[in-house]
């Protein structure tokens, strides 16, 4: 099974922080309403419907490599405004937008610089968001400290190292290096807070996503072993909650 295939398991994932971090970055954003947009990498469509509910657009194109990511989005977002089309970074069409987004999109496209110089001839505004995982997303990041505990081999695999650009200087410098003259850049944070840690670890064991499908790839005592350091280090509270945030960082260029 592909690590980016079923809408549902990966909604419980990451889909439901990434929600909340694309409100913060459609109002950051601030664009005038009736514009089109164009979401790259729309995936669930946790963007989208971000946009057609707080920025009142024309329309909203998806496009995303994976059908099963599309065929949920198109059933989750119900909106005559919005269309879906299974079509990666670098099979951009010719058509035009006011405002191109990628949301926790861009580390997942093999040519970043590429990618971001089609969404620039595609639209004046190109604005994209990534997750901090070096630092600030802290649901991944307790798992890859564990996981690199428990095999120091693969320490190389935490996403924090295999996305070094997920920053502002990194987003800064690829959107210098795709023409933009201009890039601005912020942080958001969230809350993600867990009722529980099988609400915490779960999702991990849905092979959707980088981390799911490493661990996923594991044998089962590898697998316990994570489990039991992660359960150990979570700050869990009285009540069995679990309370992190997560950070991202987002960036706007223009020509």
């Amino acid at each position: 099974m592909s690590e980016w295939a079923q809408g549902e398991i990966y909604e419980s994932y990451v889909g439901r922080w990434s929600r909340l971090v694309a409100a913060q970055f459609v109002g950051w954003l601030d664009q005038p309403a009736g514009l089109r947009w164009l979401d790259v990498g729309c995936g669930t469509g946790a963007l989208t419907s971000t946009i057609l509910a707080a920025a009142a657009p024309a329309e909203v194109v998806g496009v995303d490599p994976s059908e099963g990511f599309v065929g949920y989005a198109r059933g989750a977002v119900r909106d005559a405004r919005a269309r879906f089309e299974v079509r990666s970074a670098a099979e951009l069409t010719d058509e035009t937008f006011d405002v191109v987004v990628a949301g926790l999109a861009l580390n997942f496209i093999p040519d970043r610089v590429d990618a971001l110089r089609k969404m620039r001839a595609a639209g004046s505004t190109v604005a994209v968001y990534v997750w901090d995982y070096a630092e600030g997303m802290q649901l991944m990041k307790y798992f890859w400290e564990a996981a690199g505990h428990v095999r120091p081999q693969d320490r190389d695999r935490d996403e924090g190292q295999t996305f070094p650009f997920c920053n502002p200087a990194g987003l800064e410098g690829l959107f210098a290096e795709a023409g933009f003259s201009a890039v601005e850049t912020g942080a958001i944070v969230v809350p993600t807070v867990f009722d529980s840690f099988d609400d915490y670890w779960t999702p991990f064991l849905g092979g959707q996503g980088v981390a799911p499908a490493y661990l996923r790839s594991l044998d089962p005592d590898a697998q316990q072993a994570i489990r039991a350091l992660v359960e150990a280090r979570l700050p869990i509270g009285p009540d069995g909650s679990i309370a992190l945030t997560a950070r991202a960082w987002s960036a706007r260029g223009t020509s």
